[in-house]
């Protein structure tokens, strides 16, 4: 059985809950997780610790919040407010746990579904995609960790053509999979607008109803938009569904054509309003 299940930021019990709401087994079950598996929540470090145990069982992808955790451990951000990643910057073995979310993907292909935490934009169909993401997981795993992350901030360049280049290329491919909500018909993204996908301005839309998008008809399952809420369509799965809001975890299970879906309520890690 074969499961996609959105955010964990950090919220253990939920997932726990969850896994024992499916009744998942690592010797027979798999689990991809869309990214944001730590903060903001309280247990930031035991999510690591579930998914590390897990092992070949769980396929966990990189959202924004995890690439934080490494910028921060890097000494190129500093931590939020609402961050919760001292469990896992103060532990004894911080850098093998650092190592193990750098080692992580950033987009992946199984069982039907082209995976992402975050989105695509209209120019990349999934094969592009993959190569995308692969061109930064390598730079991720790479020897000047620290080097890249100093470039991997800010929202320019916002529109992506072939020829883009360098940090460039590299911060615009990173905000594509870990924050797109909104873009144009062209493809400019908007970072600014974080509500549902009413909220659009104008002339942008939620970038997964451009019309012609080269990913149209492929499934895609994503995460990161909690204002979106659970999206179930025959090609698209949207599943943050603001477990560290108090909303709710979810898991589907995608095997054989199936489309079930499995969900825990979750106690409050923080209040909404906070930057999502």
């Amino acid at each position: 059985m074969h499961y996609l299940i959105g955010d964990l930021q950090g919220c253990c019990d939920a997932f726990d809950q969850l896994l024992a709401e499916i009744g998942f087994s690592p010797s027979r079950d798999s689990l991809h997780v869309l990214g944001d598996l730590v903060n903001r929540g309280p247990h930031s470090l035991r999510v690591l610790q579930r998914l590390r145990d897990l092992g070949g069982a769980a396929t966990c992808l990189l959202g924004n919040h995890d690439l934080h955790l490494l910028a921060v451990a890097a000494g190129v951000r500093p931590m939020h407010r609402s961050d919760t990643l001292g469990d896992i910057l103060d532990s004894p073995e911080r850098e093998r746990w650092l190592d193990w979310v750098r080692h992580r993907r950033l987009a992946d292909s199984a069982h039907g579904w082209l995976m992402m935490h975050a989105g695509v934009v209209p120019q990349w169909d999934a094969a592009q995609t993959l190569e995308l993401a692969g061109e930064l997981e390598t730079l991720l795993k790479g020897p000047d960790l620290p080097g890249f992350l100093r470039q991997m901030y800010g929202n320019e360049p916002a529109l992506w053509h072939d020829g883009l280049q360098g940090a460039d290329r590299w911060r615009l491919i990173i905000n594509v999979l870990t924050r797109i909500r909104f873009c144009r018909a062209d493809g400019l993204l908007d970072f600014q607008t974080k509500e549902g996908a009413g909220s659009a301005p104008s002339g942008y839309m939620p970038w997964f109803d451009v019309p012609g998008r080269l990913t149209q008809g492929t499934p895609i399952a994503f995460a990161h938009w909690s204002m979106l809420g659970l999206r179930n369509q025959p090609d698209l799965l949207a599943l943050d569904t603001g477990c560290v809001w108090g909303g709710a975890l979810t898991a589907v299970r995608v095997d054989g054509g199936r489309r079930e879906v499995t969900q825990v309520r979750c106690a409050q890690a923080q209040k909404p309003g906070k930057t999502l």
